[in-house]
């Protein structure tokens, strides 16, 4: 049973980061750093990988921690996102890509090693007080959640939102 959800999980998480993904490729360049909702686009993207990569791991301190952070400390500069201020950084879409590649392999990591046992264990958030199974699902909602933002910018401006994907293809 164990090894369904670990496959339904990744597929649905895969999914949704393919729909951000969209998101990156549809928006325009004239768009990239210009609003929706209370930040630049460019700055939404960041927040919904960042947030992803971090309930990825086990804790705020193993987020900083990670080599693909300990090898891009420009890009990660001084965590605002993590931080009681308004973001202030862009990010340019190259660096966007880099990041959602290391987010899909995280993903594809951290599934592969779930157990029973760990997917029951407490998430490792204080702020959250679920399991890291529901911590999935957590993470996998906020994901969506962006994900409907930044389409709904590219419809109102283009008036053509991203398509849907399916999880597995």
């Amino acid at each position: 049973m164990v090894e369904i959800v670990k496959r339904m999980i990744r597929s649905q998480m895969e999914a949704a980061l393919r729909m951000v993904e969209a998101c990156v490729e549809q928006c325009p360049e004239e768009r990239w750093n210009e609003p929706v909702c209370n930040l630049a686009y460019c700055q939404a993207v960041f927040h919904v990988l960042f947030f992803t990569d971090c309930y990825l791991g086990a804790n705020t301190a193993a987020l900083r921690e990670q080599p693909f952070h300990q090898e891009h400390p420009e890009f990660f500069r001084d965590y605002e996102e993590l931080q009681d201020k308004a973001q202030e950084q862009l990010y340019d879409r190259p660096a966007i890509h880099h990041y959602l590649q290391h987010c899909y392999r995280k993903l594809a990591e951290l599934i592969a090693a779930e157990t029973e046992t760990t997917l029951a264990a407490p998430c490792g958030f204080e702020w959250l007080k679920f399991s890291r199974a529901e911590l999935y699902l957590y993470n996998l909602r906020h994901i969506q959640h962006h994900a409907a933002q930044l389409s709904l910018r590219l419809r109102l401006d283009s008036g053509e939102g991203v398509k849907w994907v399916r999880a597995g293809g």
